[in-house]
């Protein structure tokens, strides 16, 4: 058996849900929204399964979604692309599998940084690369010229950057994007950018991509999610967008994965994509008014809240709020103490764990936050 599965242990987002399944905690860890979704786009995945072609599309991806996703970006984050540019997945970490076997060979070098989502090491090193971790920490979780110098070597040929990052709700700022392209020209290294996230942002802010900036559009792989988007988190509907140099490969790895992804989901997902900017701006305004609901339950009670300024999570920072507990106690405390699921953030690292965050999700009804709220106001 292969060693790095065979060592590797349930996700820690599914661990909890089944926790929380099993013992009917709430749950606030794993992050998926509690509401239906768009009922526009869901009644078009209906329709285009019942009115449209039910068999193999393209592997690359329907022109429909594909000239849709090229559409979207040009007007949402003034890229051009070009839909050949464009890959269709099944859901954004087969983007991101796809991307990672395509452009990464044994021995090769590939600057991660901690926090990270849990998929992304596993993937490196099935394909032989070498991870180079960088570590960020709160309360800002800044990436600087010096972390990246203390990683960097001549072998250093991939970097992977999330942004909006999931866990701690950040988003790398404009001196940071600097920073990374500026790398990444100087060592000639691709970025692997997943910016599923990309829509959720809040307080005004505005979600740029690393592709935009001076010498990266030809040396970045952009990967995006209609789950995310729509909040259908289980269509598992993503894409890759890379220039044809880089995207001819990716769609190599691609084929030899899932090969393709339903049809009628693909034309729900360019439906939706067309939606004019209202949508997305009371999407956004949604998602924030449920921050700030838990957000404000949470200091009422006197949690420390790290600032959240994209994604469907928050933190705590349990030192700060006066709790002797690291992370995984904490969280083992509440969801079997309280009944309440969370993820400790040190999940979220292969080595030197920031210890003492904890990550809830609040992409949920206001029934389940206050009801997640009451039982938390039980304090260990």
């Amino acid at each position: 058996m292969n060693p790095i599965y065979t060592a590797l242990g349930t996700t820690i987002f599914e661990a909890m849900s089944a926790r929380a399944r099993a013992t009917g905690a709430i749950n606030l860890g794993q992050g998926f929204p509690d509401g239906r979704g768009p009922e526009d786009v869901l009644a078009e995945a209906a329709r285009a399964l019942l009115e449209e072609s039910n068999q193999y599309p393209p592997m690359a991806g329907t022109p429909a979604l594909r000239q849709a996703v090229a559409d979207h970006y040009r007007a949402h984050q003034g890229l051009d692309l070009d839909p050949s540019e464009v890959i269709v997945t099944s859901g954004a970490t087969e983007a991101l599998a796809a991307a990672i076997f395509a452009l990464v060979s044994p021995g090769d070098e590939v600057m991660m940084f901690q926090p990270l989502y849990d998929a992304y090491l596993p993937l490196v090193q099935r394909a032989g690369g070498v991870a180079k971790l960088v570590r960020l920490e709160p309360p800002e979780w800044c990436i600087t010229a010096e972390a990246l110098a203390a990683v960097a070597s001549d072998r250093t040929r991939l970097v992977i950057l999330n942004s909006p990052l999931n866990p701690t709700g950040s988003m790398i700022t404009p001196a940071e994007l600097v920073l990374l392209a500026d790398f990444c020209v100087s060592h000639d290294a691709i970025a692997i950018c997943d910016e599923v996230w990309e829509h959720v942002v809040f307080d005004g802010a505005i979600h740029r991509s690393l592709m935009t900036l001076p010498g990266m559009r030809d040396r970045t792989v952009k990967i995006g999610s209609a789950g995310k988007i729509f909040s259908l988190t289980g269509w598992k509907v993503g894409w890759m967008c890379a220039a044809p140099a880089i995207s001819s490969v990716l769609a190599k790895a691609h084929q030899f994965l899932t090969f393709t992804t339903p049809p009628n989901l693909q034309a729900a997902a360019a439906f939706g994509l067309g939606k004019d900017a209202a949508y997305f701006a009371e999407m956004r305004a949604d998602y924030q008014r449920s921050r700030d609901r838990l957000a404000a339950g949470l200091s009422k009670l006197g949690y420390a809240v790290l600032p959240s300024r994209a994604t469907y999570f928050l933190n705590i920072d349990l030192a700060a709020s006066g709790i002797a507990m690291d992370d995984v106690a904490f969280a083992e405390w509440l969801i079997e103490e309280a009944g309440v699921a969370t993820i400790p953030v040190s999940a979220f690292y292969a080595e030197d764990a920031v210890t003492n965050v904890v990550r809830l999700c609040f992409a949920k009804q206001d029934a389940t936050l206050d009801a997640a709220l009451e039982r938390m106001a039980r304090r260990p």
